[in-house]
């Protein structure tokens, strides 16, 4: 287990919006951080990984981002430093479970998939623009692909 890395279910039910129940494996979650951790050389002050519903992700997306949809992921960075990382991962199971279906991959690779994002924005990367999108996701790509590897 990392240490100062908490993962939770917020939303009052743990089911998908189809009706799939949605689970956490909390030791896969755990190994994808330790992971980045060796990769990318961080320490974890204080990490929360929360799953919500879409209907929660949109009112915590409207609240403090003031954006009126849902979204995958949001991410809040309280980091002092990109060496010691602070913060709280939002991730949307329904969205989650979406994008899987769009995209035609398994929910947990796209959970992973959605870890990496939100601890590399806790590193510094961005996505508002579309240069910074495609140095995000460059690197995005490269994690998932070795990690898909080593965790299957």
């Amino acid at each position: 287990m990392v240490k100062n890395l908490s993962v939770n279910v917020l939303s009052g039910r743990s089911r998908t919006s189809s009706g799939k129940d949605f689970e956490v494996d909390k030791k896969f979650i755990h190994n994808i951080v330790r992971e980045l951790k060796k990769e990318l050389g961080f320490d974890i002050s204080g990490i929360q990984i929360n799953f919500v519903n879409s209907k929660e992700i949109m009112r915590i997306n409207k609240e403090y981002l003031d954006h009126n949809y849902s979204t995958d992921i949001v991410t809040f960075d309280y980091s002092e430093s990109q060496k010691n990382l602070e913060g709280e991962i939002y991730i949307s199971f329904d969205d989650a479970a979406s994008n899987a279906k769009k995209y035609k991959e398994k929910l947990k690779e796209e959970i992973m998939r959605l870890v990496i994002h939100g601890f590399l924005h806790l590193l510094g990367f961005n996505d508002q623009s579309k240069k910074e999108r495609i140095v995000m996701k460059k690197r995005e790509n490269q994690l998932y692909n070795r990690y898909t590897l080593l965790f299957r």
